[in-house]
């Protein structure tokens, strides 16, 4: 008999020869049987007899010798399984029949290989060749009375080769659902990424290693997202082929062969979006720079994962097993397992890094993108919990729990920081210091994350809280903050006694109020933390510090200005007390500007609070005096020796204050 002709196996190991002499079933337990000899002697025996019959048949038809087609074939093995379903003692087929029918699908499958579109129409032929087979070789199998040696092994040979190309083209749609098009189509989309991939995927069963898959044949996707979508009609091509593999007792492969592409989609979509995996000891070496950008990747990433990508892969699933319900959700359930503790593991990766207060807010971040990937889990698996899913959950809450940890250590470490800001040199001009702009707006981000930090604070208590009021109990990160505040208003005391003088401690002390009050002032989350108590109490610090300010500076100037019974005595002006009175006054005047112009405040408003409270108590004053005694002194050179401004002059001398600028007084006459 001359078997149809198979081209050369594009995709397996298997061929018509090697299946007889060498390959038992994967799935049957046949054992290393020698068949070599039984072999070629009952297939030379068999093809004689076969041709003979053909011969007579033709020759009385007058006809050649026809080879029976596939559904001829199917037709008649449909008609054994039926007969044996009925009456499993009686029926048979024969040798030959089995090994044309094999061979028919060995054909079948070569073509389908070769063909442009695979799998077009509703049923493509080939699956329902495997599912003909896989009936046929457990019916076979279940004799078990050593009739259909030879036949078992021709038939299960070519079940192992199908389930090979089955599982090659099930991956293949799988990890790009672009595959499904024409291959012509696809010749130019291969890349480096899709090959490296392609070596991560694992043989499910032995022909797989050996086949001859093509990598570059489908792309691993790169869409903004890095996932294709699946159409319907791919969807359709998948559940065929996996009803096909579980039909023919390939379970274990069928679900690997989707992990694995599926996973290898999922690292492509988190690569296109920039994060790519690292090792523990990576992240802990990483520069702060470098790695708080990979934690904003990170977080892009993850949030896709949970609430894009793997509720896709928990419908693809459930729509690919849609005949095996229990089993799409537990290959759902590992994959998602896979996918969201290889992310993970890089939040414990930042979690055992070096604690740092600018760590804070990145840590936060992770927090918040852990919390609420939570409940969403926690739906995935409302039906059919496994132990995926439960380690799944217990690991989210680990990593919670961890990173909670993290982020209420670090902002604990803003006391130890302040305690340690010990200055030696107070801040030239009495400006605001820098630890207070660092830390005013490091609480005011802070206070962004009010009521993450609040329940991070509620589930992580220092071993200090327990001694702590039960107001403050109550809030632990109110009370915190308070803690912090006070630490640094009682710094900033510290730091204003390194200044000589009394007057510019308290332009420092003014300064760094004001600017406290302003940042809690302008941001309505801080100032629902600190609250209006604490601001009035800021507040009249505020308007001590520049009383203090005007008795310290300012009193003095105004006693030169006041006739205390010395300038005038009985009516007479005493000329010599009030030169040196105008002496005095204009060396204060002289001493203030050159120092105080030198001095800082910043802030606008403040700045002209100070002028216009100094002016309203300086000008006045001096107008008065040198009204009353500007005439004891003679014109010309008396007056511009003695009185060397005029109120304009002293004006102009105060709307210079503060501005940072030390200059001399100009002189002038009246």
């Amino acid at each position: 008999m001359d078997r149809i002709p198979i081209p050369p196996l594009k995709s397996s190991s298997f061929s018509a020869s090697t299946v007889r002499e060498d390959k038992l079933a994967r799935n049957l337990s046949l054992g290393p049987i020698k068949l070599n000899e039984q072999i070629k002697e009952a297939n030379k025996a068999a093809e004689v007899a076969d041709s003979n019959n053909n011969n007579a048949a033709a020759g009385e038809a007058g006809e050649p010798a026809v080879e029976p087609d596939l559904a001829a074939l199917s037709a008649e093995i449909d008609a054994f399984l039926a007969a044996r379903d009925a009456d499993p003692e009686f029926p048979v087929v024969s040798e030959v029949t089995l090994d044309k029918f094999a061979s028919a699908v060995e054909q079948e499958i070569a073509e389908t290989e070769g063909a442009d579109d695979k799998w077009a129409g509703d049923a493509p032929p080939l699956l329902a060749a495997i599912k003909r087979i896989a009936a046929l070789a457990a019916a076979l199998t279940a004799r078990n009375d050593g009739k259909y040696t030879i036949g078992v092994h021709r038939v299960t040979g070519v079940l192992h080769r199908a389930m090979t190309f089955v599982e090659d083209e099930f991956h293949a749609i799988l990890e790009d659902p672009r595959c499904n098009k024409s291959s012509n189509n696809n010749a130019d989309t291969g890349s480096a990424t899709n090959k490296s991939m392609m070596m991560r995927r694992q043989a499910s069963f032995g022909g797989a290693a050996a086949h001859g898959h093509d990598p570059d044949r489908c792309a691993i996707p790169q869409a903004s997202d890095g996932l294709d979508p699946f159409a319907a009609e791919t969807v359709d091509r998948l559940r065929a082929m996996a009803e096909a593999m579980l039909a023919a007792g390939y379970e274990t492969e069928c679900e690997q062969v989707f992990l694995v592409a599926r996973r290898n989609a999922l690292d492509a979509a988190a690569q296109a979006l920039g994060y790519e995996r690292a090792s523990i000891d990576d992240v802990v070496r990483m520069p702060w720079e470098a790695l708080e950008s990979e934690v904003a990747t990170w977080i892009k990433a993850f949030r896709h994962v949970v609430t894009a990508a793997l509720p896709g892969e928990r419908d693809l699933a459930a729509r690919v097993f849609a005949s095996s319900a229990d089993m799409g959700r537990a290959i759902f359930a590992d994959l998602a397992h896979c996918a969201l503790l290889q992310l993970l593991n890089f939040t414990e990766a930042v979690a055992m890094t070096k604690r740092a207060a600018e760590k804070l807010f990145k840590v936060l971040d992770m927090y918040e993108a852990v919390r609420d990937a939570a409940p969403l889990v926690d739906a995935w698996f409302v039906i059919n919990p496994s132990s995926e899913s439960d380690d799944l959950k217990s690991e989210l809450a680990s990593v919670q729990a961890r990173l909670g940890e993290s982020a209420a250590a670090i902002f604990c470490d803003l006391e130890s920081s302040i305690r340690a800001d010990v200055a030696k040199q107070p801040v030239p001009g009495g400006a605001v210091h820098p630890l207070t702009r660092y830390l005013m707006n490091y609480l005011k981000v802070a206070c962004e994350y009010k009521h993450t930090l609040e329940q991070v604070f509620r589930e992580h208590h220092r071993p200090a809280d327990d001694d702590e009021p039960d107001t403050a109990a109550g809030d632990p990160f109110a009370a915190q903050l308070m803690e912090v505040m006070e630490l640094l208003h009682g710094n900033l005391e510290a730091k204003s006694r390194l200044y000589k003088d009394q007057s510019l401690s308290n332009i420092f002390m003014m300064n760094n109020g004001r600017y406290m009050l302003q940042k809690i002032r302008g941001s309505a989350e801080i100032n629902a933390v600190v609250g209006e108590a604490w601001s009035r109490k800021r507040s009249t610090d505020l308007r001590q510090y520049h009383k203090n300010y005007q008795r310290e500076t300012w009193g003095r100037v105004l006693n030169l200005l006041r006739d205390d019974g010395v300038i005038t005595v009985k009516g007479h002006v005493q000329k010599q007390v009030l030169k040196d009175r105008f002496k005095q006054f204009n060396a204060a005047m002289d001493e203030i500007q050159r120092t105080q112009g030198a001095w800082v405040v910043s802030d606008e408003q403040l700045q002209s609070e100070l002028r216009v409270s100094i002016a309203a108590v300086i000008v006045p004053a001096y107008r008065s005096f040198l009204g009353r005694f500007s005439q004891q002194f003679s014109a010309g050179r008396q007056t511009e020796k003695y009185i060397k401004l005029s109120g304009e002059d002293l004006e102009a001398i105060i709307e210079e204050l503060f501005d940072g600028n030390a200059v001399s007084m100009p002189r002038r006459r009246t």
